[in-house]
Parts: C-alpha cells; structure tokens; sequence
C-alpha cells in the first residue's frame, strides 16, 4: 500500500498525516486502522516505534464526530508524562478535523470538555469523584501500553474504570509484551478482539543488529554514532530515517558538525541520508567499508530487514520507550538485538562494580544461581540481566533507612578508602533533551570536579537523579543551581525520600 489514501481515509486526516510527515502506512497501520475505524475491540501487540500512536488514532478521527463539550474517548496512560504527550501529537492530527484534545495532570483546559481525554486510571477516577469530568458520553476506550501501567500502578484502577463507562464502549488495547496480568485482564473485560500483529513462526537467524538508547532528539546521538565509525574505518554511513523531513533536518545537523551528507552512492561525502531503503540500495554499488544506522526504529521486520541486511554492521537509534519494540522486530526477522553503548568517559563506578563482583565470580558458588535464571536469558540478554542486578542492588541499598545508616556507610567507607554517594535531584529531564553527558559535563565545569567524583545517572522524563560523591554534593548544589540546563534554570537539591499517597476513607483503593 502506497498511501493512507487506499485506507479510504478522509482528506482531512490524510493532510494531517502528511504534515507530520506520515505518508505511508506500515503494515501495522494497514491492518489494525480499518478495524478500528469500524468500530470493532482491537489488541495491537505493539509498542512505540511502531506507529502505534497513528494506528488507533487514525481510526478514532475517522469515525467519532466532535462534538461539543463531550468527551467521546478516553485514552488511559501509565504516567502524566506520557498523557502528556501523547495528547500534543494527538492535538497536532486533530487540527484538521475538529476534535478536541486535553490531557488531565498537566497543562491543558476544559479537560470535561475535551472529545479525547488522556489521562492516567488513578487521574481520572479522582476526576470522576470531583466531577470534574463526565465520560457517560464515551465511545471508545483506549488503554495504552498495559505492561507499563501494570508496572507503575497496577491494573486495580484500571479495572475500577472500566465501571463508569456505558456498555458496549469500543475498547482498544496495547502492550508490549502482553504479560500474564494482561492477558487475564483481557480475557475478562476485551470480549471478541481481534489481535494484531498476528504471530510469527520461528526464523532462521541472520545475525547482530546493535542499538544506543538516546534522549530525544536523538540526532546528537546519530551524530556521536557517525563520528565513531567513522573513526574507526568506516568510509561511508548510511543513515536511515522515516520521511523526508526527518531526512532532511538529520542532514542538516550532521552538515553542521561537519559530516557532509549526500544520496546513497554519492562517495564524494561521508555520510548517506536513506529512506526507502529499496531504493537506497539500488544506488550502491559497493558496501564494502560501509555502516548503517538508523537514526528512526524501523516500524515494521520488513524495513528492518531490508535496511540491515546491507551490511553486517548496523545500528538502530533508540528512544528509552522504543526498545522491546526493536527488540521484538529482531525476534520475527532472526536478529539478535545487543545493545550498543557509548564509550565511557568515567570508569569510577563501573571499577567499583567490579571489584565486588570478581571475588564471587572467581571463588563463590554461583551455580544453582545460573540454573534459577536461564529462563530468563531465553528473554534477555545475560549482560542486561546483570545490570538490572546491580541496579536492583544499588536500589535496594539506598532504600535503607538514611538516618540510621549514614554513620555506619560513612564509617566504613572511609575505612575502605572507598567514598560514599549521595544522591542529587535535578529537576531537568528527558523531555528538555538533557543527556547524561549535557549533566556530567554540567557537574565537572560548574563545580570544577573530576569525572569520578559522579556516579550513576538517571535521566528521566521530568526530573534526572545523580549520585555524587559525599563530600562534594553541597558543592554540586550550589554550584548548579539557578544554572541553565538544556534552557532550562536547573534545581538541584538531595534527593528526598517520596511520601506514599494515602486513600481517604470511603474512597476506592487504587
């Protein structure tokens, strides 16, 4: 299929779809937008990455009518971030057919008014308490990525939801993977769904396609990726992206760091900009001494493989939320997907680590331990299985009650030689671009310190939490404070423990 027109889509949504630079359906699309435009209950067995977002939203505009002051769909998130944001791409769709679109836990009005209401299951009961909103109105229920909002508030609020909607609402569900816990909820409350993708049957294998997780944008992250392999041999990298306007602004940066961009085949410039990627490998003649990337996850296994299947050296560009999308693609084309990461700046932790772990691993009985996790290494790489270990320890660790600990930790670190940490909030996150390395570099020229005196850093969507030495986190604090960060005035103070909310009596436990 060639374009949303053959979906028999309105010229409205199809202009829409082309401002965003949307102009072909990916297979997904093809398959689950009829099905939802007719009203019917769908699984998309799918994640970000895969044009998840367009695929039932498409069908949503197709066939529900704005209308005034009512809210015609909710859409149920796993945190306000997300709501967030997928409103905005959702407002930017609808602004050629007249829905209207809100978000509740952020900056958005009239959200009892809205035709699409996004929101978390906890966000909207409380709403529904305060009457804040109305959703007797509803024709479609979505529920986005259900493993995520599993893992962050569980599926009891969720359900609870699912009682103040009118019956026989559309429901429309996503989750990648489709734990136990979902396919139970769906079991009892998606009756006569249709389930897409269908499933594949096993593939031969074909080979390593490595991936870098990155913040957004993740030009800078296609950029570093370019400048490595080129460094390193490669003569020309081929650069993948979605559509023509992403083309062209990843060219335009590359260009602008020096890394002359150019079609496919052109061997006067360094780099190669594809998006088709038939027709990027009819004009090659020679591979040899070429990389590819793909600064876009491929939507679907047949883009992923015909872009990789070029060389044996590929590299996909990852938003954090788009890896067990990628990492499914592999399954169904025969790729081991391995993580990539950037070279290391500062081995302070990382030499930690390892001397904790080398006695265990040379003289401890570890054995019975293998045995226990083998199912998971038929799921997971065994290098990310070890570093959800230590993340999980390093967690668990901090966790203890500080007061009580801080003397003993301090006392024994100092008799080690070894330094304790302290944990820092930054109130600059994911969504503001902020990299780890914008927040290293920030900590080591600001506070004038090394790169050991940082530990681990955690970007995430609204906030970064990064551990510094102890002797040095007051420093750090007043020495980024008030500073820029991404163009954003940074806060930075200790991170605090969070109070659990409380249920009020009477109220529905969630």
């Amino acid at each position: 299929m060639k374009s949303f027109e053959d979906l028999g889509l309105s010229s409205e949504i199809t202009e829409a779809l082309a401002g965003e630079g949307i102009e072909i359906p990916t297979p997904l699309q093809e398959a689950a937008i009829p099905t939802v435009a007719k009203g019917n209950n769908i699984v998309l067995k799918a994640g970000p990455g895969s044009g998840l977002l367009a695929t039932w939203l498409v069908g949503l505009l197709e066939h529900i009518e704005p209308s005034d002051n009512k809210v015609q769909c909710v859409v149920l998130c796993a945190t306000p971030e997300t709501a967030d944001r997928l409103a905005e791409s959702a407002a930017r769709l609808s602004t050629m057919t007249g829905h209207s679109i809100a978000a509740l836990g952020s900056s958005w009005t009239l959200h009892g008014q809205a035709n699409l209401l996004f929101t978390t299951p906890d966000d909207l009961l409380a709403a529904l308490e305060q009457n804040v909103v109305d959703v007797s109105s509803t024709q479609v229920l979505v529920v986005d990525q259900a493993q995520s909002i599993e893992h962050v508030s569980g599926l009891q609020s969720l359900e609870h939801t699912l009682g103040y909607l009118p019956r026989g609402t559309q429901r429309i569900l996503s989750s990648l993977p489709i734990t136990t816990g979902v396919q139970d909820l769906i079991g009892r409350h998606f009756k006569r769904t249709v389930t897409l993708p269908t499933p594949t049957s096993d593939v031969p294998k074909r080979g390593q396609i490595r991936f870098r997780i990155a913040p957004e944008p993740t030009e800078a992250a296609a950029l570093a990726i370019v400048d490595e392999l080129i460094t390193n041999g490669a003569q020309h990298v081929l650069v993948f992206c979605r559509s023509e306007d992403r083309a062209a602004d990843v060219g335009d940066y590359l260009t602008l760091h020096g890394f002359i961009a150019g079609a496919p085949g052109d061997t006067s410039v360094p780099v190669w900009l594809g998006i088709d990627a038939l027709e990027a490998r009819s004009g090659i003649e020679n591979n040899e001494g070429l990389a590819v990337i793909s600064c876009d996850p491929p939507a679907d296994p047949d883009t992923l493989d015909r872009r990789h299947s070029i060389t044996s050296d590929g590299i996909v560009v990852v938003l954090p939320r788009e890896v067990a999308h990628l990492r499914m693609l592999g399954k169904q084309t025969g790729y081991e997907t391995i993580p990539f990461p950037p070279p290391m700046r500062d081995r302070g932790v990382t030499d930690q680590i390892r001397h904790m772990l080398e006695p265990e691993l040379q003289d401890g009985d570890i054995a019975p331990y293998i045995d226990s996790l083998e199912p998971i290494f038929r799921e997971h790489d065994p290098v990310e299985v070890a570093a959800a270990a230590v993340a999980l320890l390093r967690k668990k660790s901090g966790s203890t009650d500080h007061a009580q600990t801080q003397g003993l930790s301090t006392a024994a670190a100092r008799a080690s030689g070894t330094p304790s940490w302290s944990k820092l909030f930054v109130g600059v996150g994911e969504r503001d671009g902020l990299s780890k390395g914008d927040l290293l570099g920030a900590i080591t020229g600001e506070a004038a310190l090394t790169g050991d005196s940082v530990g681990r850093i955690e970007i995430r969507e609204s906030h970064s939490l990064v551990e510094v030495h102890e002797s040095v986190a007051r420093k750090v604090i007043q020495a980024l404070n008030g500073t820029s960060l991404r163009g954003r005035a940074a806060r930075v103070d200790f991170d605090r423990p969070r109070a659990k909310p409380t249920t009020r009596k009477g109220s529905p436990a969630r």
